[in-house]
């Protein structure tokens, strides 16, 4: 069965359960969620919306996004993410790429990129943002209220809600006798345990190569980039998840990641979104209210929450990725919830998820002296080999199919280097393009910095290289944030005696930094090193 049609089959069962709570706290049932899915979708496909459209969907996470992405999918269209934020030079190039036929957006951002006192007040905050009014789409559909800036003639998200879904629609009976697929390339949704003959519905049939999500990531203004995932690499992640994390009717899983709560709504267990922005304190606040037995955060934000307060019993499984999770937040997360088992993820866009570590065993692995980040044995299907060079390739039935424009791929490059150890398991060494050269010795980040961070008084670490005026090579810098309870005047003299036993003599840093917090960037705050460079070439 289709991505959507296990949503749709799962709202059938129970549709009195709740499926999600908003981050304002207004909650939305399963026949409820299922009634708007259908309903928005009836209204895309009267409104012209085509099997393999793709639309622009720029709408930050709530009832409403949800909603309209499952819906455009339902359809048989499929969402492109490129963020609007990212300039007006890389947001063209990536439409050029796209083509979309379609866009979704919030009624604010349609004002914000349209009204001169808007662009202007944007402008100011650094945010330059492009007129989504004039690109060339078939139909613009809008979330919120109507504003000044919205597009003539753009349909209302709010309108489409109250299409008659469940009635005898021409657009909706688009199949007819025993046919197994219409032209449309609709096909009938299977018999489901519980649903009545009036709640089956066509389901777009995404088991092949049609794309359901593209999302930009990476590339330049010349050659942007974006993973396509079709409907059967998203359902094989969301299946691969689901057999790790154990989910089910009476689970309340905190996160606005789509690629947990979708396996969330599959099992019948309860979506809790936090508010947009959610400070640490809000955060910890509705994981208690709401007796959340789930988390996902990426680890800065969980080393946040930790310091307003303990995690509620409640919790079962803590998720964390996005970024490596250092050995001092890990033994956190496992004394704040000892009830639960802590998770590190790891997954790119490209593939999702590839391997799930326990705190146990990452902590073990940093114990031992063994150098790199343990991430864990490969999922079930999920094929690894080693490049020439070191680099991790991946394969498996939740890989990608390849990047827009681009031929498919066979294995994915993913340019972490690594190394299986004698269980099998994945340690990774650094990242090709973070390599440090000094003099023939190579040195990469990864390697060293979960070491250098598991030493007491240690918080976060990070290796730099900045160029040497007199020798032409490069200067290895580590920057250090210190733990709040280290004495940090001392700290560099003991990282200096004890850095040897730890890390290779090839790797010990010309120079050790002391900062109040490394340089964060994005959703998944990953490090930002170009940031970093930047604040240690800055007089100090």
């Amino acid at each position: 069965m289709s991505l959507v049609g296990l949503v749709l089959a799962q709202a059938a069962r129970t549709p009195e359960a709740t499926a999600l709570i908003a981050g304002d706290g207004t909650r939305l049932s399963y026949g409820e969620l299922r009634r708007r899915v259908l309903a928005v979708r009836d209204g895309l496909r009267a409104a012209g919306l085509a099997p393999g459209d793709g639309v622009l969907f720029s709408v930050r996470p709530s009832l409403d996004s949800l909603v309209l992405a499952v819906a455009v999918v339902a359809a048989g269209g499929h969402v492109i993410f490129a963020d609007p934020g990212a300039g007006p030079e890389m947001f063209t190039a990536r439409m050029r790429l796209a083509r979309p036929r379609w866009s979704a957006a919030e009624s604010l951002l349609y004002a914000a990129s349209r009204l001169a006192p808007v662009r202007a007040y944007a402008r100011r905050r650094g945010l330059l943002l492009p007129d989504l009014s004039k690109l060339d789409v078939q139909r613009h559909v809008y979330t919120g209220r109507w504003l000044p800036g919205v597009p003539g003639g753009a349909l209302s998200l709010r309108t489409l809600l109250v299409t008659p879904a469940d009635g005898p629609t021409a657009e909706r009976r688009l199949s007819t006798g025993s046919a197994s697929r219409n032209a449309a390339g609709i096909s009938p949704a299977p018999d489901v345990p519980g649903m009545l003959p009036e709640q089956r519905t066509e389901c777009p049939d995404l088991g092949g190569d049609a794309p359901a999500a593209v999302i930009f990531t990476s590339g330049t203004t010349a050659h942007p980039r974006a993973v396509v995932h079709t409907g059967a690499s998203l359902t094989a992640a969301l299946e691969l998840l689901r057999s790790r994390v154990p989910l089910g009717p009476g689970d309340v899983v905190h996160t606005d990641q789509l690629m947990l709560g979708l396996p969330t709504l599959i099992s019948g267990a309860c979506w809790s979104l936090p508010p947009l922005g959610a400070t640490p304190a809000v955060f910890l606040d509705q994981l208690r209210e709401r007796g959340a037995t789930h988390t996902y955060a990426v680890p800065v934000q969980l080393a946040e929450v930790l310091d307003v307060g303990p995690l509620p019993d409640s919790l079962r499984h803590v998720l964390l990725g996005s970024a490596p999770a250092p050995a001092p937040l890990l033994r956190r997360a496992v004394a704040a919830a000892p009830r639960a088992e802590v998770l590190s993820v790891y997954a790119m866009t490209e593939i999702l998820p590839v391997a799930i570590a326990t705190a146990a065993e990452k902590l073990a692995h940093t114990a031992s002296g063994a150098p790199g980040d343990l991430v864990g044995a490969p999922l079930p299907g999920v094929a690894v080999r080693l490049g020439d060079d070191g680099e991790l390739l991946l394969a498996g039935p939740n890989r990608c199919s390849g990047y827009l424009g681009d031929p498919p791929l066979d294995w994915l490059p993913t340019g972490d280097l690594a190394r299986l150890d004698e269980q099998g398991r994945i340690v990774l060494s650094g990242r090709k393009k973070d390599m440090l050269i000094r003099g023939s010795f190579n040195l990469y980040p990864g390697l060293y910095e979960p070491a250098v961070t598991a030493l007491p008084g240690v918080a976060e670490a990070a290796f730099l290289g900045l160029p040497d005026p007199v020798h032409g090579d490069e200067r290895v810098v580590l920057a250090v944030v210190p733990d709040p309870s280290a004495d940090a005047a001392s700290l560099p003299a003991r990282l200096r005696r004890d850095l040897p036993d730890v890390i290779d003599h090839a790797a010990l840093p010309d120079e050790i930094v002391l900062l109040p917090a490394l340089p964060r960037t994005g959703r998944a705050r990953k490090l930002d090193r170009t940031a970093l460079r930047v604040a240690l070439t800055e007089p100090r």
